[in-house]
């Protein structure tokens, strides 16, 4: 009954983040004079095309470039597919598609870019003097670091020639992003690292992440890091006055759902936040101790409860991980943490996908420990190798939903009987 609960909080989380209730709010008004193109990337990128189109009254065109795997059925709208987490040649050619697009509109021509979290590898465009090999070490190295979104995005945007609203500044046209964040903060300039919405971040601030993280990058990259041309363009540039951005879904509106949902059923709800960052185990050594303070004191909340919280955490690599994602590496820790305890956890990203495998996430509970060593696994050893995904589908603990169509990140909900 725990699981079946938290599962569908979880599908209320999703829903609230819905393309076609979200963008029919912000829809803007259709040009008088010239014609309208939809450009967009991001792993909900093709849903929300298909959105867009059963609402717009009038004509559409236009391509957005999504995960393989993750593209629907649409009517006018081109769905590209391309690599992600790690880019590769597709999204290349995409992102090219993407320019010629627009770069012959007018002032009378509309752009609606539909952004959401996955756009940055889904679109990557080295400047000159740099690969697309060297941008795949690039998104190689951040994945590893334990570096926040956030920062990932500012070392990102100085390395490429679409992200920091560089893509938005090659039209005439007006642009109007509509975003789905994953961004704890919702900052939509972070998101997929802006392509259409610039920030104040400067290549200095790329340098201090790269010193900060230790990344390794290669000298063309810092070369380039250190050149005037990794300056990417500001919010107060001309360029941008008539643009507009709407952020249409995010984490917040997704927990409030799903509390939503658990307090129409009996259980009190307690977001504890929707921007939590941080190594993926240190942030469940966090929730574990709240959650044992609950179960054993009844404290700060009274049993029955139910624990939400979002964000994006990160796991840094030590030496060859294995088969998980952060969302898995949070659920392991937590088990290990709570053992015992009366409680059950539903640790799993909103777009199907926990890193590289096929689950969104991993069920865990006060016997997790033990089914795990019953079935032949030290937990601890587990964690330390960054194996979760092996011990939760050993025990049949794995949770997998599919591509969702939405990104707006973490989702982690903790039932305390």
């Amino acid at each position: 009954m725990a699981r079946a609960l938290l599962e569908d909080l979880f599908r209320a989380a999703v829903k609230a983040a819905d393309s076609l209730e979200s963008i029919r709010p912000v829809l803007p008004n259709p040009p008088q004079r010239g014609k309208t193109v939809v450009i967009g990337a991001g792993k909900g990128a093709a849903q929300m095309a298909a959105a867009l189109e059963a609402l717009w009254p009038g004509e559409l065109s236009g391509t957005v470039v999504t995960r393989y795997g993750y593209g629907c059925a649409t009517r006018t709208i081109k769905v590209l597919e391309a690599s992600h987490p790690v880019p590769d040649e597709a999204g290349l050619v995409a992102g090219q598609h993407l320019v010629d697009l627009i770069d012959g509109l007018s002032e009378n021509d509309l752009v609606i870019a539909l952004v959401c979290g996955g756009g940055s590898a889904l679109l990557p465009a080295p400047p000159e003097g740099l690969t697309l090999a060297d941008e795949i070490h690039l998104n190689e190295i951040l994945l590893a670091s334990g570096a926040p979104i956030s920062a990932m995005n500012v070392v990102r945007k100085h390395l490429s020639t679409l992200k920091g609203g560089r893509l938005a500044a090659l039209t005439k046209a007006r642009v109007v992003s509509l975003i789905v964040s994953d961004i704890p903060g919702d900052n939509p300039a972070q998101v997929a690292s802006g392509p259409t919405v610039p920030d104040r971040s400067t290549r200095q601030d790329a340098l201090d992440i790269v010193a900060r993280y230790r990344l390794p990058l290669t000298d063309a990259m810092m070369a380039h890091l250190h050149s005037p041309q990794a300056d990417a363009p500001s919010p107060d540039d001309a360029i941008f006055a008539r643009h507009e951005h709407h952020v249409i879904a995010s984490a917040g509106r997704s927990l409030e759902a799903a509390a939503a949902l658990a307090s129409a059923r009996g259980i009190d709800a307690h977001i504890l936040s929707d921007s939590m960052e941080g190594e993926a185990r240190d942030v469940a050594m966090a929730h574990a101790a709240i959650t044992r303070e609950i179960a054993t004191r009844n404290r700060p909340f009274t049993r029955p409860c139910l624990l939400l919280s979002g964000g994006e955490t990160t796991v840094t690599l030590s030496g060859k991980g294995g088969k998980g994602g952060r969302n898995g590496e949070f659920a392991l820790a937590f088990a290990l943490a709570v053992e015992g305890l009366p409680v059950t956890l539903l640790a799993a990203d909103t777009d199907g996908i926990d890193g590289t495998e096929t689950n969104a996430g991993a069920f865990a509970d006060g016997e997790t420990a033990q089914r795990l060593r019953d079935a032949g696994f030290d937990g601890r050893a587990l964690l330390s190798g960054h194996d979760s995904h092996t011990g939760f589908s050993a025990i049949g603990d794995l949770f997998i939903t599919g591509p969702t169509g939405t990104n707006v990140n973490d989702f982690r909900a903790i039932l305390i009987e």
